[in-house]
């Protein structure tokens, strides 16, 4: 299959890893931004397969796991409604809020649908006139552009009954938080090419040169992933600390200019609480004035909900990439995928999920079952 079995290829991962061990001469932090590529990391056991100089340190690039615990329970107040119909993506029906999760407003019988775009819950809209109809838009900036046109369309459409309740996020602040901890011990970030298919790499060359941290676009897949690395070892070894574009079959440096003119007529940049983490500057979105009126924390008058979040999650240092899934107690034993603390064990691209489900559950070699290391080489 073009762009999947070619990237999995075990004797070019292995030229690549043999690559990187031959360059690397001393200990080097890496953080890769998106749950997605954690998941395939430890999926593949790639982490296991480079140098021990070599770290990577997984970051807080999970939409599920950041959407802040307040957002989730005014998601949980507004699906309670006997006049609304909730539509959300699947992956956050789990996800628990402060005692229950969408799965048991359902179960108690509201009217929570799972779609598979936002478009899908505007058309539930136009059929379900005596019905508000509340699309649960979070994500980073790859799932923007379509909540944006969904809001777009109803209004163009005339379709009142639909609103959307909104906790998207964007990853440049978020490196920047990051960076900007005294905890931090990232030297360089592998960053999130679907995100930089829509977004474009402009917003990166400033933070590299700041941070002086290399940054390279980096896909998915196994060889997408060493290739990353590779590049980001050699910069390190160099002492240079540039952009680079790894996955130029998806990205542009400009981006996807329809979907940039889509979230700018759309959306507004604003501060942006992240689960675990605290709120960021600048580092999310919120519908613009024009389109206020599709806003459903205002619709709903749930803006002023607050709330707090275990203690026993330490989701927040995982996501910071300051905790392995492993070494949070709870990890395995009060948490697990039936009854999770926090969002990182329920997401599909959650840290905690993926060490759980590839029985990472403690350091080294004798961690894993030895299925993900060996499929990559």
């Amino acid at each position: 299959m073009r762009y999947l079995e070619e990237f999995r290829d075990p004797a070019l991962a292995r030229r690549l890893l043999d690559e990187i061990h031959a360059t690397v001469t001393r200990p080097w932090a890496l953080m890769e931004v998106c749950g997605g590529q954690t998941h395939s990391i430890i999926r593949h056991g790639i982490d296991q397969l480079l140098p021990a100089e070599v770290e990577l340190i997984h970051g807080p690039g999970c939409p599920v796991c950041v959407t802040p615990l307040e957002v989730i329970d005014k998601a949980l107040a507004i699906a309670s409604r006997p006049d609304v119909v909730f539509c959300s993506f699947g992956d956050m029906l789990r996800v628990p809020g402060t005692g229950r999760d969408l799965f048991r407003v359902k179960g108690a019988g509201g009217d929570v649908r799972v779609v598979y775009s936002p478009l899908d819950a505007l058309e539930i809209a136009r059929r379900t006139p005596g019905k508000q109809v509340v699309f649960f838009g979070i994500g980073f900036e790859t799932t923007a552009p379509a909540n944006a046109m969904a809001v777009h369309q109803a209004r163009r459409l005339g379709v009142r009954n639909f609103s959307l309740l909104v906790s998207h996020v964007r990853v440049p602040p978020a490196i920047e938080a990051v960076m900007s901890s005294p905890r931090c011990r990232v030297q360089g970030f592998l960053a999130a090419g679907h995100v930089c298919s829509v977004m474009g790499v402009g917003e990166y060359p400033e933070l590299a040169e700041r941070f002086r941290v290399p940054i390279v676009v980096t896909g998915f897949e196994p060889l997408d992933i060493l290739e990353g690395v590779r590049r980001t070892v050699r910069q390190l070894e160099r002492g240079e600390h540039r952009v680079e574009n790894a996955y130029p079959r998806a990205v542009r440096d400009e981006g996807n200019t329809a979907a940039l003119r889509m979230l700018a007529e759309v959306f507004e940049v604003t501060d942006r609480a992240w689960r675990g983490i605290g709120t960021i500057p600048a580092s999310g979105w919120r519908l613009a004035e024009d389109y206020r009126e599709f806003d459903a924390e205002h619709r709903f008058a749930v803006t002023d909900v607050r709330t707090l979040e275990l203690a026993a999650c330490r989701s927040g240092e995982v996501l910071q990439g300051l905790l392995k899934p492993y070494e949070c107690e709870a990890f395995g034993t009060a948490c697990t995928p039936r009854t999770p603390l926090g969002a990182t064990m329920v997401s599909s691209e959650g840290a905690c999920a993926a060490y759980y489900l590839y029985r990472r559950l403690a350091h080294g070699p004798a961690a894993t079952t030895g299925k993900e290391a060996s499929s990559v080489g």
